[in-house]
């Protein structure tokens, strides 16, 4: 959801009173859509524009800042830093923020900088004005083709978008509402609050539906004089809020999840929908948008894994190709020798320009006709030379080509399994592990963040779950994970892990006791449900006690040999209780 007028109102009357008179001491700009002014006080105020979640707010998220800041970062440090803090206002219902800033220049001279922030969804920016109200730059620049009623460039001065054709909710009359319902008889009552008001999102028009007429889909021709009432008590409470600044921000969450929010009570989900309240709007929007910028960042690192790992898999397979056509051709050496041979035998009686040489082929038992191709560019002694060469050089690049293909093998495995744990992850901690492992793998070039901050060496935890019994059981997220659980595993522990099928190392942990069959079978079910067979059926699981497992030398990641296993069959849908 959007930052509505309302609740924008909500926010800037929470952050007035703490921020006049402060000092902006940084400024910086984590991401091209955010800017972050740090205040004396260690507070951190985000104007944010980006397209899809415009705000203002309060922070308590250290955000990363990128190694060398954006132009429009160095520009507001020019006009910003020292600078106080002025005044922070909403025009109206307007879904715009001014911060009125007092700065002083080079030479010391004192001025007034303004920050606007257009709160709009798809057209949010944020525009910083001098002391007369002409641009200085904005976020976006646009240009007289794109609006040309409205260019925002520098040396233009700034004009508020041009109003709504709407009344402001908050300037309704009594009189005035009840002709505009006569008016609007036929419409959904929430269609007419957003067609009539100003300043009302969807949500709230829908809220006051339901508080006046017990559903948020009502329609005028169903409701009555009382209803009519109640409706109107209802906008009207609406706009007391606004005036007096009584805000409750509460999170709606749904089966856990945060959807929407609001800076009233929401009542129209019923027992649908959670509603969490929290102590002032700030920390509301850190938790909504947070989690929310937190799944977009670990979608995209994992998308550019993804790729990454996809690309380099890819370029293996086109390259076994290539050296299984070469190990084919290294294979019909012994032919090579023999025209080599044929040549030789027959150089009496072959001539310069030949473009064939037909003889018999004295290496068959009863030597029948061959036709040797010939070049007739070369000499026949030139044409023999040319397949001894071949052959010798067949003969080196078998034993060569053999190895390097079972090198190839084996990296398409390891990038297969790290495929499958990319397609589990799911923090931000999951990617940069795998990242760090494909980086010293060899698959990411060791340089290509040299522009981020260095990442951080430490690993993320286990999935960790226990069985009815209430053994542990230890499952590897990645694959150095997974030989780190493998490694550290007791010589009591069990070992568990999908038959000839990727997936992640599992390790009971026995605490010395001797596992039941339940054990051994939710253990076994969570080795399935974290691999590719999550959605098979049976699906076979090797296990064996932990000090049956090995790596061999030089192995790749996650790979391993083991004896003595058994075998058993499990249902992943299983282990999805103890998942979820």
């Amino acid at each position: 959801m959007a930052l509505d007028a309302v609740f924008l109102r909500a926010v800037t009357d929470e952050l007035r009173p703490r921020m006049a008179g402060l000092r902006i001491e940084k400024v910086f700009q984590p991401s091209r859509d955010r800017v972050l002014l740090l205040l004396r006080g260690n507070l951190r105020f985000l104007l944010c524009a980006a397209a899809d979640a415009p705000r203002v707010q309060f922070s308590g998220r250290a955000p990363d800042n990128p190694a060398a800041p954006p132009m429009f970062c160095m520009l507001l440090r020019k006009h910003l830093s020292g600078g106080r803090i002025v005044s922070l206002e909403q025009p109206g219902l307007e879904r715009l923020v001014r911060l009125d800033i007092d700065t002083t220049d080079e030479l010391g001279r004192a001025g007034r900088r303004t920050l606007i922030l257009e709160a709009i969804p798809r057209r949010a920016n944020l525009i910083l004005l001098d002391a007369d109200g002409r641009i200085v730059d904005s976020l976006r620049r646009v240009d007289a083709e794109q609006a040309p009623d409205r260019p925002i460039l520098p040396g233009l001065f700034y004009r508020e978008p041009a109003p709504q054709d709407r009344l402001p909710f908050t300037e309704e009359t009594e009189s005035g509402f009840y002709e505009c319902l006569r008016a609007n008889a036929e419409r959904p009552v929430d269609q007419f609050l957003l067609r009539e008001y100003f300043g009302l999102s969807p949500l709230l028009a829908r809220e006051l539906s339901f508080r006046a007429c017990g559903e948020p889909d009502a329609r005028l021709p169903d409701i009555d004089g009382d209803a009519a009432r109640r409706l109107w008590d209802a906008l009207r409470a609406l706009s007391g809020d606004v005036q007096e600044s009584r805000f409750t921000p509460y999170l709606l969450t749904r089966d856990g999840q945060p959807f929407d929010f609001s800076c009233v009570p929401i009542l129209q989900y019923g027992p649908a929908a959670d509603a969490a309240r929290f102590p002032d709007c700030s920390s509301l929007l850190d938790t909504f948008y947070g989690e929310r910028e937190r799944k977009e960042r670990t979608r995209i690192r994992g998308a550019e894994l993804v790729r990454a790992a996809t690309t380099a898999r890819d370029r293996l397979q086109r390259k076994l190709r290539l050296q299984e056509r070469d190990y084919q051709d290294a294979r019909k050496r012994d032919l090579w020798r023999e025209y080599g041979d044929f040549i030789t035998a027959n150089l009496y009686r072959m001539e310069r320009g030949q473009a064939s040489l037909t003889c018999e082929n004295f290496y068959a038992p009863d030597a029948p006709e061959v036709t040797v191709p010939l070049d007739p560019l070369l000499t026949p002694q030139q044409n023999a030379a040319k397949y001894y060469k071949r052959y010798t050089r067949a003969r080196n690049a078998e034993k060569a080509l053999s190895g390097q293909m079972e090198l190839a093998r084996r990296d398409i495995e390891y990038l297969d399994s790290v495929l499958e744990e990319l397609s589990k992850g799911e923090t931000e901690q999951d990617f940069l592990d795998i990242r760090r492992e494909l980086r010293e793998g060899g698959f990411l070039r060791g340089n290509a963040d040299k522009a981020r901050k260095k990442e951080p060496k430490t690993s993320g935890r286990p999935r960790e779950y226990r069985t009815a019994s209430g053994l542990r059981v230890l499952v590897g997220r990645n694959n150095r994970q997974n030989d780190a659980l493998t490694k550290a595993a007791g010589r009591s522990d069990w070992w568990f892990h999908t038959q000839k099928i990727h997936g992640s190392h599992v390790i009971l942990c026995t605490e010395g006791r001797t596992p039941g069959e339940d054990d051994i079978a939710e253990a076994a079910a969570l080795a399935a449900w974290w691999s590719q067979a999550r959605d098979g059926n049976k699906v076979p699981v090797d296990y064996t006690p932990a000090r049956y497992v090995k790596k061999p030398v030089g192995a790749r990641p996650g790979m391993v040999v083991y004896t003595t296993c058994r075998t058993i069959y499990v249902a992943p849908k299983d282990a999805e209780r103890a998942v979820k």
